[in-house]
């Protein structure tokens, strides 16, 4: 079997960094146009070339999302826009347009194409005939199961690689292609402004009663009709392995640094476990539950996933403090805050490679030394005495329910 490539997500370079220093293969990542989140931090002209930079520099690769579909004005720009990718050093193109595909071929010629799953590929003839168009890589569908992956690694060309979403949201609509944002709001989730209005919550009005709202119920919690669990695959990395898959895709561009950071250091850990045949270690499989998640399912892998209805919030049962900018030889740590703590709190610290460990929140001081016992503003600089020294980028965090009732 060949090992998993972990592909994170990289909304920012706040998030690249995170996700690089924690654990991925490859980041994916977007300028400011042509890619599915419009509302992600994304990176402009003069930030991608530091980013590539940065992932190279560290052994990582980088994925350029260029997955809109375009229409004519936009695709009138997008020659200029590929040859900066291509002047920028990125690895690899991720497109759903055959236009836009054509364009990278001719402008961006040391650049990789994949496929984006906004395509659609559910078969192996389908996703041959990428590879035959130049293709190096297909993103599947999300709504295949591991038998389909199976066949469809077969019956292709060995050469081409096969990308799969492991983790994070997923979406009502096959294959993210929906236009109830559009339709409701203006903002087209085909070109990346989804509104995500399958998670509003709604209520029934009758035609000649204007203004009287009746709430729609499937049981006495509220009603699921668009509800969708998170994925999770970390317990089934060997199954995906074993079906032929060459890279599995975090999903969450647009989520936090925290997120990516420790979903990728969960799978890192995992994923070595998992390729040397070693059960997979508690402490790293239990990450995935301390970000923002709603339940996790393994989504049509093993078959239909069936309805949820028990409900439709999000998880939040971990908070990040800070994060350390630098820690000297003696465990004093010089931290950004995040969310304000007190001295005497629980805490648990993880980092880069750094096995998450619990701390008492000891006696801090301010940037000019005064003691401090409780940091309050927003990114501002303390110390903080650990119990041993911790890499740079790692994060004090703390238990603490913020799910929605």
């Amino acid at each position: 079997m060949k090992k998993l490539e972990l592909l994170s997500p990289a909304g920012d370079m706040e998030r690249l960094k995170m996700a690089v220093l924690y654990g991925a293969d490859a980041v994916y990542l977007a300028g400011t146009s042509f890619g599915m989140r419009s509302f992600a931090g994304n990176f402009t002209p003069e930030e991608l070339p530091l980013a590539v930079k940065y992932a190279h520099d560290r052994g990582v690769k980088c994925h350029v999302t260029v997955n809109t579909m375009p229409r004519n004005d936009e695709a009138a720009q997008l020659p200029r826009y590929l040859e900066q990718l291509e002047a920028a050093g990125v690895d690899a193109l991720i497109l759903a347009d055959l236009g836009a595909f054509t364009l990278a071929g001719k402008y961006a010629p040391h650049c990789q194409r994949h496929i984006s799953t906004q395509q659609s590929i559910a078969n192996y003839e389908c996703a041959q005939a990428w590879f035959d168009l130049g293709a190096s890589r297909v993103v599947l569908a999300r709504e295949l199961s591991l038998k389909e992956i199976r066949t469809i690694r077969q019956k292709v060309d060995p050469r081409l690689e096969i990308e799969t979403f492991g983790h994070g949201a997923m979406c009502v609509s096959y294959s993210g292609r929906c236009l109830l944002s559009n339709y409701m709001t203006g903002r087209d989730s085909n070109r990346g402004a989804c509104a995500q209005p399958c998670r509003y919550q709604y209520a029934l009005m009758e035609e000649k009663r204007p203004g009287e709202y009746f709430p729609v119920f499937e049981d006495d919690k509220g009603t699921y009709i668009l509800n969708s669990r998170d994925m999770c695959m970390i317990d089934h990395l060997d199954d995906l392995m074993e079906a032929g898959v060459d890279c599995i895709k975090v999903e969450g561009r647009a989520k936090s640094a925290y997120y990516a950071a420790i979903v990728t250091g969960a799978y890192r850990h995992c994923i070595d476990d998992a390729f040397a045949g070693r059960p997979l270690d508690p402490v790293w499989r239990d990450e995935v539950e301390h970000v923002s998640h709603r339940v996790y399912s393994t989504g049509f892998y093993y078959g239909q996933p069936g309805q949820y209805v028990e409900n439709s919030r999000y998880i939040r049962d971990w908070q990040i403090c800070a994060k350390v900018e630098s820690c000297d030889e003696n465990g004093i740590a010089v931290c950004s805050l995040n969310n304000k703590f007190r001295a005497g709190d629980a805490l648990e610290v993880v980092g880069p490679d750094l096995r998450p460990f619990p701390i008492v929140a000891g006696n801090m001081a301010d940037a000019q030394g005064n003691p401090l016992e409780e940091p309050r503003t927003p990114q501002m600089k303390f110390t903080i005495p650990l119990p041993r020294p911790v890499p740079a980028h790692s994060i004090l965090r703390r238990s603490v329910d913020l799910s929605a009732k």
